[in-house]
């Protein structure tokens, strides 16, 4: 469907102790299109039994995610303009976590839930 070269990479295989809780867990799950639009799932560490969709409890604290949910899908594309109208989207009935702006490392950063409860966390791609 999104067509490109994909990448996992677990928390173990960027240092994390092989024997630590969640080493195994997918640290960067990335698909890079020929066009610069890229496609990123994660594992969040702690709690395995929770899921992909959370409570709702989320929120973003000294740049910080908190929150209950196992996994976030973050997107990425090469431009504000390209990745204004996937924003704009996702957020049709969802709810903003951090709303889509400059930041210190990308000229657009954000977090929203869209409206199935699935978090997204969106840039600009450096």
């Amino acid at each position: 469907m999104f067509d490109g070269d994909a990448v996992v990479t677990t928390y173990g295989e960027l240092g994390m102790p092989a024997d630590a809780p969640g080493a195994d867990r997918v640290v960067f799950g990335l698909v890079t299109a020929g066009s610069g639009f890229r496609i990123m799932a994660y594992d969040v560490l702690g709690e395995t039994t929770r899921g992909i969709i959370g409570s709702g409890r989320m929120r973003r604290e000294n740049n910080a995610t908190l929150t209950d949910q196992a996994m976030f899908v973050s997107l990425s594309a090469a431009t504000l303009d390209d990745l204004l109208p996937l924003w704009r989207a996702l957020a049709v009935d969802g709810t903003v976590i951090e709303p889509l702006a400059a930041s210190a490392w990308s000229a657009g950063f954000g977090m929203l839930t869209d409206r199935f409860g699935v978090t997204w966390s969106v840039t600009v791609a450096a």
